[in-house]
């Protein structure tokens, strides 16, 4: 039996009807992660078969939760018990934590089986997946190309069919260009409804995890398990003073009209005598045309001056995440407890340049002015974000979520792309702290996904979902590797 582009939704009806297991699903994926050359996962989870029977048990008990025996890829950023989490860092190859991070508790007690750890770079702090643990991890759609990070691994493992869907977790961009590299839809929500506890940190206040899927109704399936109230986090009370209905319930009445506003940010494409950006401009530009033929009002035009220049005013990684990522680490119990240790033994991969940038950083970012300026620049730039969305009465604002394909595992080792310089849209969301979503809208003419990503405003997921299920709806944006697209 094939469980290639399974759903939740067709996974339970299958549980329902007595014609498979969750022990038979959990296997099929094991086998196809063994056979797989994706180099997707870090870890197997060795219990995955015995959560995956514990399943079984509890649907023909009639005690089933919302994820009962769905196999999970998880992020190796989020700590797991009993099973290794390296943060992408070969040093950490070894380490195995006591607890379970939040994301994961709330899993397990949905029903879900944790399937296996999937690569990312080191500590998350890069776009691409090059780990001094891992290597590159390839895209699923052509080998010789990376999957994009940091959520490498999730990216190409679930387009893959390696896993159902996944856990990743973005702080500029990383659940959104794997998405994008990988023809799925990925998330990021409004920081503070997901949990962050026991995922190493990178920049606090823009870090959140979040679901990646092949289906916008499984997206929204694992997000109803991952938004929550944890007293670890203190950033999450936003989850428990929002009145949030579950999210699939926004997914509920939509059809293929999308009867929204819908701007079009122009600042956000690339130039079309670069052969890198031009295929993503043709891709996005007439998924923009099928929009407006799907019933989407289309303003055309907008722009964010300079905005190269504010993205640049409002990053905070060189002045941040030393000191978070130190601070997570000591008392763990790791093989090291700062970030200094790991710099000074060139426990990194050398295509992460921000690494070096990093280094340079204070130890106490609210002693340095010039990190108060970026902090204040990025108050400034959320609410010239948000005028675009008053002054036209948007919706939502869209966008390439990448102005560039998938870059070849050479391009990367040759130093083509540093991460500061990167032409990655995701940092607009994340800088700006809006949710956005990244939506498969095609194919360039050699088979490279290109995803669109669409802006909201704070707490706006429902309409995000709603937009993302409409043109799911119309289009049938998902394309399994290996199929032919046009």
């Amino acid at each position: 039996m094939s469980f290639d582009e399974l759903t939740i939704a067709a996974l339970h009806q299958q549980f329902h009807d007595g014609t498979t297991t969750a022990v038979e699903v959990t296997q099929w994926y094991l086998d196809r992660i063994e056979s797989s050359e994706l180099n997707a996962i870090v870890t197997v989870n060795p219990r995955a078969l015995e959560e995956a029977a514990e399943a079984d048990r509890r649907w023909a008990a009639g005690a089933a939760g919302a994820l009962e025996g769905v196999p999970v890829l998880v992020k190796d950023q989020g700590e797991t018990s009993g099973i290794p989490t390296s943060f992408g860092n070969v040093l950490f190859a070894e380490y195995v934590p006591d607890e379970d991070c939040t994301v994961v508790q709330r899993l397990r007690q949905a029903g879900a089986v944790i399937l296996a750890k999937t690569t990312m770079c080191d500590f998350a702090a890069g776009w691409f997946s090059s780990s001094s643990r891992t290597g590159h991890t390839s895209n699923a759609y052509a080998a010789e190309r990376d999957s994009g990070g940091s959520s490498a691994g999730t990216g190409a493992g679930v387009a893959g069919n390696l896993g159902l869907v996944g856990v990743g977790e973005d702080t500029g961009g990383s659940i959104r260009i794997p998405s994008s590299f990988n023809n799925l839809f990925g998330l990021r929500v409004t920081t503070g409804l997901v949990s962050r506890t026991g995922f190493s940190p990178l920049v606090h206040f823009q870090d959140t995890p979040g679901p990646m899927a092949r289906t916008v109704d499984d997206l929204a399936r694992l997000l109803d398990v991952l938004v929550g109230y944890d007293p670890a986090d203190e950033y999450t009370v936003v989850a428990a003073t929002m009145a949030t209905a579950p999210y699939r319930e926004a997914l509920a009445d939509v059809g293929e009209t999308i009867g929204l506003r819908v701007g079009v940010l122009e600042s956000g494409f690339g130039s079309d005598d670069d052969p890198r950006c031009a295929p993503v401009n043709t891709a996005v530009r007439a998924a923009i045309a099928d929009l407006a033929r799907l019933g989407a009002d289309i303003v055309e035009g907008l722009k964010v001056d300079d905005l190269a220049e504010r993205i640049a005013e409002t990053s905070v990684y060189v002045k941040q995440s030393r000191s978070d990522v130190t601070a997570f680490l000591q008392g763990r119990g790791g093989p090291v407890s700062s970030f200094d240790e790991m710099y000074e033994r060139g426990a990194f991969n050398p295509e992460n340049d921000l690494w070096h940038g990093i280094a340079t950083g204070p130890a106490d970012p609210l002693s340095d002015i010039e990190y108060l300026t970026l902090r204040l620049n990025q108050e400034y730039f959320r609410r010239h974000m948000l005028s675009i969305f008053a002054d036209h009465d948007l919706d939502v604002l869209v966008y390439p979520t990448v102005q560039v394909v998938p870059p070849t595992h050479a391009e990367l080792s040759d130093g083509l792309y540093s991460a500061l310089t990167f032409p990655t849209n995701t940092v607009i969301g994340s800088q700006a702290g809006l949710p956005a979503l990244s939506v498969p809208v095609g194919f360039t003419a050699d088979g490279l996904p290109v995803g669109l990503e669409v802006l909201g405003t704070s707490f706006a997921e429902p309409t995000l979902l709603a937009f993302a299920k409409a043109w799911e709806a119309a289009m049938s944006p998902r394309k399994a590797p290996g199929v032919v697209v046009g």
